[in-house]
Protein backbone atom coordinates (compact mmCIF):
# COMPACT_ATOMS: atom_id res chain seq x y z
CA UNK A 1 0.00 0.00 0.00
CA UNK A 2 1.25 3.52 -0.79
CA UNK A 3 2.55 5.56 2.10
CA UNK A 4 0.97 8.79 0.88
CA UNK A 5 -2.68 9.86 1.02
CA UNK A 6 -3.75 13.34 0.07
CA UNK A 7 -6.92 15.45 0.15
CA UNK A 8 -8.57 16.67 -3.05
CA UNK A 9 -6.09 19.52 -3.48
CA UNK A 10 -2.85 18.64 -5.28
CA UNK A 11 0.01 17.92 -2.86
CA UNK A 12 2.32 20.95 -2.96
CA UNK A 13 5.42 19.27 -1.59
CA UNK A 14 7.75 17.33 -3.87
CA UNK A 15 7.12 13.59 -3.85
CA UNK A 16 10.48 12.81 -5.45
CA UNK A 17 13.84 14.51 -5.03
CA UNK A 18 17.04 13.70 -6.92
CA UNK A 19 20.41 15.48 -6.84
CA UNK A 20 19.33 18.09 -9.42
CA UNK A 21 15.55 17.79 -9.71
CA UNK A 22 12.31 17.56 -7.80
CA UNK A 23 8.98 16.13 -8.95
CA UNK A 24 5.58 17.17 -7.63
CA UNK A 25 1.93 17.26 -8.63
CA UNK A 26 0.82 20.08 -10.96
CA UNK A 27 -0.48 23.23 -9.24
CA UNK A 28 -2.74 25.97 -10.62
CA UNK A 29 0.24 28.34 -10.53
CA UNK A 30 2.11 26.10 -13.00
CA UNK A 31 -0.29 26.85 -15.84
CA UNK A 32 1.66 29.60 -17.64
CA UNK A 33 5.01 27.81 -17.55
CA UNK A 34 3.37 24.55 -18.63
CA UNK A 35 1.42 26.13 -21.51
CA UNK A 36 4.50 27.93 -22.85
CA UNK A 37 6.68 24.82 -22.62
CA UNK A 38 4.10 22.59 -24.28
CA UNK A 39 3.38 25.08 -27.06
CA UNK A 40 7.02 25.68 -27.94
CA UNK A 41 7.62 21.90 -27.84
CA UNK A 42 4.56 20.92 -29.84
CA UNK A 43 6.35 19.94 -33.07
CA UNK A 44 9.02 18.12 -31.04
CA UNK A 45 6.44 16.10 -29.03
CA UNK A 46 3.79 15.43 -31.71
CA UNK A 47 5.37 12.24 -33.17
CA UNK A 48 5.42 10.56 -29.74
CA UNK A 49 2.10 11.59 -28.16
CA UNK A 50 -1.65 11.14 -28.66
CA UNK A 51 -3.29 13.83 -30.79
CA UNK A 52 -3.78 17.01 -28.74
CA UNK A 53 -7.35 18.20 -28.13
CA UNK A 54 -8.27 21.64 -29.46
CA UNK A 55 -8.55 22.99 -25.92
CA UNK A 56 -5.49 21.15 -24.63
CA UNK A 57 -3.51 24.27 -23.68
CA UNK A 58 -6.36 26.25 -22.14
CA UNK A 59 -6.39 27.22 -18.48
CA UNK A 60 -9.67 25.35 -17.89
CA UNK A 61 -8.24 22.17 -19.39
CA UNK A 62 -5.15 22.52 -17.21
CA UNK A 63 -7.30 23.02 -14.12
CA UNK A 64 -9.11 19.75 -14.84
CA UNK A 65 -5.76 18.03 -15.43
CA UNK A 66 -4.46 19.19 -12.04
CA UNK A 67 -7.65 18.13 -10.24
CA UNK A 68 -7.53 14.71 -11.86
CA UNK A 69 -3.87 14.33 -10.86
CA UNK A 70 -4.71 15.16 -7.24
CA UNK A 71 -7.65 12.76 -7.20
CA UNK A 72 -5.57 9.93 -8.67
CA UNK A 73 -2.75 10.49 -6.18
CA UNK A 74 -5.23 10.48 -3.30
CA UNK A 75 -6.72 7.20 -4.48
CA UNK A 76 -3.32 5.64 -5.35
CA UNK A 77 -4.37 5.21 -8.99
CA UNK A 78 -1.60 7.24 -10.62
CA UNK A 79 1.12 9.76 -9.80
CA UNK A 80 1.23 12.43 -12.53
CA UNK A 81 4.09 14.76 -11.67
CA UNK A 82 5.90 17.76 -13.11
CA UNK A 83 9.69 17.75 -13.27
CA UNK A 84 11.51 20.85 -12.02
CA UNK A 85 15.17 21.79 -11.97
CA UNK A 86 15.98 22.18 -8.27
CA UNK A 87 18.22 25.26 -8.33
CA UNK A 88 16.17 27.30 -10.82
CA UNK A 89 12.69 25.82 -10.12
CA UNK A 90 12.20 25.77 -13.89
CA UNK A 91 9.59 23.38 -15.29
CA UNK A 92 11.33 20.84 -17.54
CA UNK A 93 8.67 18.26 -18.37
CA UNK A 94 6.39 15.65 -16.86
CA UNK A 95 6.38 12.04 -15.70
CA UNK A 96 3.58 9.67 -14.72
CA UNK A 97 3.50 6.42 -12.79
CA UNK A 98 0.05 5.41 -13.99
CA UNK A 99 -2.37 2.51 -14.24
CA UNK A 100 -1.35 1.28 -10.79
CA UNK A 101 -2.47 -2.29 -10.18
CA UNK A 102 -2.42 -3.58 -6.63
CA UNK A 103 -3.33 -7.09 -5.45
CA UNK A 104 -1.27 -9.81 -7.12
CA UNK A 105 0.24 -7.43 -9.71
CA UNK A 106 1.77 -4.54 -7.71
CA UNK A 107 2.70 -2.85 -10.99
CA UNK A 108 2.41 0.45 -12.83
CA UNK A 109 3.13 2.00 -16.21
CA UNK A 110 5.71 4.75 -16.69
CA UNK A 111 5.20 7.62 -19.13
CA UNK A 112 7.15 10.85 -19.61
CA UNK A 113 7.70 13.94 -21.75
CA UNK A 114 10.42 16.59 -21.84
CA UNK A 115 10.28 20.14 -23.19
CA UNK A 116 12.32 20.53 -26.36
CA UNK A 117 14.81 23.03 -24.94
CA UNK A 118 15.57 20.73 -22.00
CA UNK A 119 15.92 17.48 -23.96
CA UNK A 120 19.20 15.64 -24.29
CA UNK A 121 20.70 17.01 -21.08
CA UNK A 122 20.24 14.00 -18.81
CA UNK A 123 17.25 15.43 -16.94
CA UNK A 124 14.83 12.67 -17.90
CA UNK A 125 17.32 9.93 -17.07
CA UNK A 126 17.66 11.39 -13.58
CA UNK A 127 13.89 11.85 -13.23
CA UNK A 128 13.12 8.27 -14.31
CA UNK A 129 15.71 6.88 -11.91
CA UNK A 130 14.11 8.84 -9.10
CA UNK A 131 10.62 7.73 -10.14
CA UNK A 132 11.64 4.07 -10.22
CA UNK A 133 13.10 4.30 -6.72
CA UNK A 134 9.88 6.01 -5.55
CA UNK A 135 7.76 3.27 -7.15
CA UNK A 136 9.67 0.49 -5.45
CA UNK A 137 10.38 2.04 -2.06
CA UNK A 138 7.51 4.48 -1.32
CA UNK A 139 4.74 2.81 -3.33
CA UNK A 140 5.96 -0.73 -2.62
CA UNK A 141 5.41 -1.80 -6.22
CA UNK A 142 7.06 -4.88 -7.71
CA UNK A 143 7.11 -3.95 -11.40
CA UNK A 144 7.35 -0.76 -13.47
CA UNK A 145 6.46 -1.10 -17.15
CA UNK A 146 7.16 1.26 -20.04
CA UNK A 147 6.56 1.29 -23.78
CA UNK A 148 8.04 3.30 -26.61
CA UNK A 149 7.77 3.52 -30.37
CA UNK A 150 10.39 1.38 -32.13
CA UNK A 151 11.82 4.45 -33.89
CA UNK A 152 12.10 6.53 -30.70
CA UNK A 153 15.80 5.91 -30.20
CA UNK A 154 16.29 8.47 -27.39
CA UNK A 155 13.51 6.85 -25.33
CA UNK A 156 14.84 3.34 -25.97
CA UNK A 157 18.33 4.37 -24.91
CA UNK A 158 16.99 6.10 -21.79
CA UNK A 159 15.04 3.05 -20.61
CA UNK A 160 17.95 0.71 -21.23
CA UNK A 161 20.42 3.08 -19.53
CA UNK A 162 18.23 3.22 -16.41
CA UNK A 163 17.98 -0.57 -16.26
CA UNK A 164 14.72 -1.50 -17.98
CA UNK A 165 14.75 -4.76 -19.90
CA UNK A 166 13.18 -5.21 -23.33
CA UNK A 167 10.42 -7.82 -23.01
CA UNK A 168 8.75 -7.79 -26.40
CA UNK A 169 6.62 -5.84 -28.85
CA UNK A 170 2.89 -5.12 -28.80
CA UNK A 171 1.03 -4.62 -32.07
CA UNK A 172 -1.09 -1.46 -32.45
CA UNK A 173 -0.55 -0.84 -28.74
CA UNK A 174 -1.36 2.88 -28.43
CA UNK A 175 -2.94 5.50 -30.67
CA UNK A 176 -0.12 7.99 -31.23
CA UNK A 177 -0.38 11.11 -33.40
CA UNK A 178 -3.67 9.86 -34.83
CA UNK A 179 -2.64 6.30 -35.70
CA UNK A 180 -2.41 2.96 -33.89
CA UNK A 181 1.26 2.16 -33.45
CA UNK A 182 3.32 -0.84 -32.43
CA UNK A 183 5.36 -0.34 -29.24
CA UNK A 184 8.40 -1.97 -27.69
CA UNK A 185 7.65 -3.19 -24.17
CA UNK A 186 10.10 -2.70 -21.31
CA UNK A 187 9.96 -3.44 -17.59
CA UNK A 188 11.99 -3.22 -14.40
CA UNK A 189 11.41 -5.28 -11.26
CA UNK A 190 12.02 -4.31 -7.67
CA UNK A 191 14.47 -7.22 -7.54
CA UNK A 192 16.53 -5.88 -10.47
CA UNK A 193 19.68 -3.85 -9.76
CA UNK A 194 18.55 -0.40 -8.59
CA UNK A 195 19.38 2.61 -10.75
CA UNK A 196 22.31 4.75 -9.56
CA UNK A 197 22.20 8.37 -8.50
CA UNK A 198 24.08 9.83 -11.44
CA UNK A 199 22.33 10.20 -14.82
Amino acid sequence: MALFRFPSEPPSRPLIRTPNLYLRAPQASDYSAWAVLRMESREFLTPWEPTWNEDDLTRSSFRLRAKRAAREIASDEAYSLFIFEAHTEMLLGGLTLGLIRRGVAQACTLGYWMGKRHAGKGHMTEAVRGAVRFAFSDLALHRVEAACLPNNEPSRRLLERVGFRHEGQARAYLRINGAWADHLLYAMLSTDPQPGEKP
